[in-house]
């Protein structure tokens, strides 16, 4: 099986194939950590990732963003403190394409990478806004 972080996207069209079940269940376990999920009838793969601060999150985005362009396959984005939620589907043929699975492998390798690069935080140290 390939390693999904080093295949491309390919560019897709309306009559593009969706993926199988069967390809699901060989594709999932490389992003055993994305929740597959259906809104309005779309399949699509969801995860939420944690940071210690909005400027990690932000940079993390940042970092999906600039990966997204690159492939020319982009997600949903929600940022929040501490936390950055990505939402992968194809939009031309509203449901699950392999380029979705291949962007969450490739989502993980950057949230890995982020992860060995950030300062460890202190214990005591502040963790959230001023409430």
């Amino acid at each position: 099986m390939a390693v999904l972080t080093q295949e491309k996207c390919v560019a897709c069209r309306a009559d593009s194939p969706h993926v199988t079940e069967e390809e699901i269940v060989q594709l999932h376990p490389q992003v055993v950590e994305w929740r597959l999920l259906e809104e309005s009838g779309v399949r699509k793969l969801e995860r939420a990732f944690r940071f210690p601060d909005f400027q990690q999150a932000l940079a993390f985005t940042e970092a999906v963003g600039k990966a997204a362009d690159e492939e020319g396959h982009h997600p949903r984005l929600v940022t929040e403190w501490g936390r950055v939620t990505v939402t992968w589907w194809t939009h031309k043929i509203h449901d699950l394409h392999r380029n979705d699975f291949i962007m969450a492998a490739k989502t993980d390798y950057l949230y890995g990478r982020l992860k060995t690069e950030e300062p460890a935080v202190r214990e005591g140290e502040r963790r959230g806004p001023a409430r």
